[in-house]
């Protein structure tokens, strides 16, 4: 990870802990002093993305470090590693937010709920929203997983807020009419944002499994790679290439042939001609291993 990349992955990573640890604060004591299961739970949420904050910082600063004996491509995957502890975490706080929620639909004496929870949630979705726009395009842009993976620990926490918002009103409404069943629907809303936080979690974990597997990239995307390879003068054909995802990089393995006449230094040349070209046109190839072949 160069500077610039890493210089705004963690500003994006920093700011994401710095606005959860305030959102988790007012969630937390708003919910308890409006008796909202729904905001509780919403405040567990945003707890557990300052961790996957925590844990993605640590991975950036990790991937950022140069290749070595140990680690000859480098430490990409570092970053992916930190996204699969992410998603453990989020499919295990989201399990116990659903237990605690469906526990709390028993209560026969319930406490009303107060208006002040709306009023934190409404907040919540819009600073939230505004998180996942920064952090999902910044992610894109510099071909980061972990900072995509924080970003959607944001939108999660937004549609989880709305949600939240629906069981908040509803209950209110059911307080002020004593109407029993929408009474419910706080505690109804706490266990359906725990499934979201285990779907987001199981997503995010899936994503990173793949990617820590080293998923061999498909025909369409080594096409440009392949269309890069044969305008190298002195390329006749390429053999093989097949191109894996390491971490926020792609590695390249790649067969040539070369006109079988020229000397062994001028096949090392066009080899190293192509290494350089792929990296250089190709911002997400971080490597390139090329083996040459002689044409028949």
């Amino acid at each position: 990870m160069n500077n610039d990349r890493f210089a705004k992955a963690q500003f994006a990573t920093i700011l994401g802990i710095i606005v959860n640890i305030f959102l988790t604060i007012i969630k937390a004591v708003a919910g308890l002093m409006a008796n909202s299961r729904a905001l509780i739970a919403d405040a567990f949420e945003s707890a557990a993305d300052i961790i996957s904050s925590l844990t993605v910082l640590i991975g950036i600063r990790a991937a950022r470090k140069p290749p070595d004996s140990e680690h000859p491509y480098g430490h990409g995957k570092a970053e992916n590693v930190a996204s699969l502890i992410v998603a453990i975490l989020l499919i295990i706080v989201g399990f116990e937010i659903v237990i605690q929620s469906i526990q709390a639909v028993w209560i026969e004496d319930k406490e009303s709920t107060g208006i002040l929870a709306l009023y934190v949630i409404i907040f919540t979705i819009i600073i939230k929203e505004i998180l996942f726009q920064y952090k999902f395009r910044l992610g894109k842009k510099i071909n980061s997983p972990a900072v995509i993976a924080d970003a959607w620990h944001h939108r999660s926490d937004a549609i989880s807020s709305i949600i939240a918002l629906v069981g908040v009103g509803l209950t209110i409404i059911g307080d002020k009419m004593d109407i029993s069943y929408l009474q419910n629907f706080d505690p109804i809303a706490g266990a359906i944002i725990g499934v979201i936080v285990m779907w987001m979690g199981f997503k995010i974990g899936r994503d990173a499994v793949n990617v820590t597997l080293e998923t061999v990239l498909s025909s369409e995307e080594t096409a440009p790679f392949k269309e890069t390879t044969l305008n190298v003068e002195g390329v006749k054909r390429i053999d093989a290439l097949k191109a894996r995802t390491h971490g926020s990089y792609v590695i390249i393995d790649l067969k040539i042939s070369v006109d079988p006449n020229i000397s062994v230094y001028e096949g090392h040349a066009i080899a190293v001609k192509v290494k350089e070209k792929l990296i250089e046109k190709h911002e997400q190839v971080h490597d390139v291993n090329v083996h040459v072949n002689p044409y028949n």
